[in-house]
């Protein structure tokens, strides 16, 4: 046998391995890599996280509106809210009073 004959016939055996070598790697490379992999689950997270502050923010203004839907009932509306309520939108004020404006965040 020639030295090139010897080559190619471990070329060819080493053909099969070589390419499930690379299918592994390949593998390995996606669960690591992917759009699923590991790096995507710090990401995911960090997601998850940024959107229950969201959803809480969103619950507590939700809490405030039905509270103030549940204080404007017409069985039983609170007087103070209705005078403030009109007094906003119809400008409704008393000769001897002070408006003085304030910012919606500093209502708070």
């Amino acid at each position: 046998m020639t030295q090139r004959h010897k080559f190619r016939k471990s070329m060819s055996r080493a053909t099969g391995p070589a390419i499930a070598v690379m299918v592994v790697l390949a593998m390995v490379g996606y669960i690591i890599f992917g759009p699923t992999g590991l790096y995507a689950w710090g990401e995911y997270g960090q997601s998850v996280e940024k959107k229950r502050v969201i959803l809480s923010e969103l619950t507590r203004k939700q809490n405030e509106l039905q509270n103030r839907v549940n204080l404007l009932d017409r069985r039983r509306v609170d007087p103070d809210l209705a005078e403030e309520y009109v007094r906003e939108k119809l400008g409704a004020y008393h000769p001897d009073e002070v408006i003085i404006p304030m910012e919606p965040d500093a209502k708070r």
